[in-house]
């Protein structure tokens, strides 16, 4: 993906990343997911958003060039990965929350795990912490997003998951769903 198509605020490319491929180079291969579900996390105003305190050690991903990888543990134990969006010195991102395994063909490896839920598409991609600050813009990285094929996926959208702590931010519609995949992660939209 061009480096521009992430340096917009995650509201907008939180949707558009749906029906992009997530792939993982590994030595024998290539594992690939078409993402379903995204969640956009929109800046320092955003009371779910880990920006939401400043520029941290945790969070300086987030403020730097847009397209790269900000991965973290959630509860200490799961990572979660979230692609950097916004102009350089701003601080959104978006959460990638499910993704649906590519057909079989040549040179492509099964995903490890179910890739439903985000810490599941951590599991079945391998992604870990050292992939925090990867540039997802690079083909030849390890971890990176290729462009959609094909016609555009019908999106729901609705309020994010887990995030109830941030009061009227909770109750946001900022959570980007494909309606026609099983891989989507619970509570599941309306059809």
């Amino acid at each position: 993906m061009p480096r521009s198509f992430f340096a917009r605020n995650a509201l907008s490319v939180a949707p558009d990343l749906i029906g992009c491929v997530l792939v993982r180079r590994d030595p024998g291969g290539l594992r690939a997911g078409r993402i379903v579900e995204t969640e956009a996390y929109v800046g320092e105003q955003d009371l779910a958003c880990h920006a939401r305190a400043g520029r941290t050690a945790r969070t300086d991903v987030m403020y730097g060039e847009p397209g790269h990888a900000y991965v973290y543990l959630i509860y200490g134990v799961h990572p979660m990965l979230n692609a950097v969006t916004s102009p350089e010195g701003e601080a959104s991102a978006v959460l990638i929350r499910a993704a649906e395994p590519l057909p079989e063909a040549p040179g492509l490896l099964p995903l490890l795990h179910s890739a439903t839920g985000p810490g599941n598409l951590c599991k079945a991609f391998d992604v870990r912490l050292r992939h925090n600050r990867d540039d997802l813009c690079d083909p030849e990285a390890e971890l990176f997003i290729a462009p959609r094929t094909g016609a555009p996926p019908r999106l729901s959208k609705g309020p994010r998951v887990g995030v109830d702590y941030s009061g009227k931010w909770a109750r946001r519609k900022l959570r980007f769903c494909d309606k026609d995949s099983a891989a989507v992660s619970r509570p599941r939209p309306p059809r």
